[in-house]
């Protein structure tokens, strides 16, 4: 018997999640930069994005389609919100409209998670999205998604971290 413990499974689900959290920050970028309807860009990811093989024969995980047609419908609907409320986090020198198109929509997408996606621990939010972070960026960007990421789940989940 060996004395390593048993391997943890990820819950089901919690890869087509991880999928759809990266899908839906490609999608915000895709509607902030083209100015096309959310519900166009999540018809077009659905039909022929998620899931999708990459140039190198490696498949996507499959993604949670509801999910991330929550995520992009529900950060584009309260997008006036969620800047306001990103805002504060910045600083001076780099304000919202200052950051790199997919740091934008990573916070606001985390964010929106924040606030509608109470059944998603806050910290849990944080973790997925510097992932996210990590998949796109090489430098300071991850970090300074996390300290701002934290400051807003501690100002919007505060009973989570008392």
């Amino acid at each position: 018997m060996s004395g390593n413990p048993p391997a943890r499974r990820p819950k089901p689900g919690v890869k087509a999640r991880s999928a759809a959290r990266l899908a839906a920050v490609q999608a915000l970028y895709q509607i902030e930069v083209t100015g096309r309807p959310a519900v166009g860009v999540i018809k077009e990811f659905v039909a022929h994005r998620l899931g999708a093989e990459l140039d190198e024969g490696e498949k996507l995980h499959d993604a949670d389609q509801d999910f991330f047609g929550d995520l992009v419908r529900g950060a584009t609907e309260r997008r006036a919100e969620i800047d306001d409320l990103i805002a504060p986090a910045l600083t001076a020198d780099w304000p919202l409209d200052r950051l790199d198109s997919i740091l934008r929509a990573t916070l606001r997408i985390a964010v929106y998670e924040f606030l509608a996606r109470v059944d998603v621990p806050a910290k849990v939010v944080i973790n997925e999205y510097l992932d996210v972070a990590h998949a796109f960026f090489a430098g300071s960007e991850p970090a300074f998604a996390n300290g701002v990421l934290n400051t807003l789940a501690r100002r919007l989940r505060p009973a989570e971290f008392s």
